[in-house]
């Protein structure tokens, strides 16, 4: 009995410690990579940055491990510092405006990691744009540098021949179209120049300074409104009328006693300014009067018909 426990006991203690040893030196064939683009908007033509660190699955870095940074059509390399650290960068990143997908793989003697990124292109999209993508690649290169002739016992390679020929003439007509376009707004720019010079030469000819709203148009504003709200109305900008011109005659009068140009406004300004309150208590005050005045008249209208 003894000894069966004895030997139960040593062999479980042999299977933990040969489990432990397994675990210990089994190799870790995946990567954790994290990635991140610095400049997560950028315009066409700037440098893109992507920057990130790669581990083992005991979060240990290697160095030297390779990295493929992939953005549109647009690849680069770089390899891991002894911290796991990589940059990698794409200088010159003509691209139209819109979101980019960054894929970044890590490799190093079988063992392999991906993650994934995006950032933004801003900008005005240009004329022809996506197509102008799909022509910098080097396949495009490669058929638009070629001639028709090079693909007679080719059938797949004169089919991509004639797609990027198309392509090409595509991207020119709409280039053309983009530069008529543009010569129109050009002439439009032009003469809206034209007509705000000569608004302002007319207005510095004309000088024009503040003034009181009267004459034929203000009478003509008035007969307009309806007869209920006339006087209410009229009453309202002759109130401000004169706030204007008594606040003219303070700011004029401070100048002339040797004041200074801000203590001048500033006193124009609390003449002008008209505060909630004031007006509710003159808007008030006349619908008040304009009771009182309805009343009288219609009491000595009935005067006569009592008598």
């Amino acid at each position: 009995m003894y000894k069966s426990k004895s030997t139960a006991i040593c062999l479980i203690s042999f299977l933990m410690l040969f489990s432990l040893i397994q675990t210990s030196q089994a190799d870790l064939w995946e990567f954790i990579v994290e990635a991140n683009v610095e400049n997560k908007t950028a315009r066409s033509g700037d440098t893109v940055v992507v920057t990130g660190t790669v581990v083992d699955q005991a979060y240990k870095s290697t160095r030297g491990i390779e990295i493929l940074i992939r953005a549109g059509s647009e690849t680069t390399k770089a390899f891991t510092s002894p911290e796991g650290a990589f940059r990698g960068e794409f200088t010159d990143f003509q691209r139209i405006p819109g979101t980019y997908i960054v894929n970044v793989i890590a490799s190093w003697h079988g063992m392999t990691g991906m993650t994934s990124t995006q950032f933004q292109v801003k900008g005005d999209t240009t004329a022809g744009g996506a197509i102008i993508e799909k022509l910098s690649t080097d396949e495009a290169k490669k058929y638009l540098g070629s001639n028709e002739g090079d693909f007679e016992k080719n059938p797949i390679g004169h089919t991509l021949f004639k797609y990027y020929q198309e392509l090409n003439n595509k991207l020119v007509k709409e280039k053309e179209k983009a530069s008529k376009e543009s010569e129109k707004q050009d002439l439009l720019n032009q003469q809206r120049t034209v007509a705000e010079n000569l608004k302002n030469h007319a207005l510095a000819k004309y000088n024009p300074d503040a003034g009181v709203y009267d004459g034929y148009q203000y009478e003509q504003y008035i007969h307009s409104l309806n007869p209920k709200n006339r006087d209410m109305i009229t009453d309202q900008l002759n109130f401000t009328k004169n706030n204007f011109v008594d606040a003219q005659n303070i700011r004029d009068a401070i100048l002339e006693k040797g004041g200074t140009y801000e203590e001048a406004r500033q006193a124009y300004l609390d003449r002008v300014s008209i505060s909630k309150e004031e007006l509710d208590e003159f808007i008030s005050g006349k619908s008040s009067d304009t009771s009182k005045n309805n009343k009288q008249s219609s009491e000595e209208e009935e005067k006569p018909k009592n008598q």
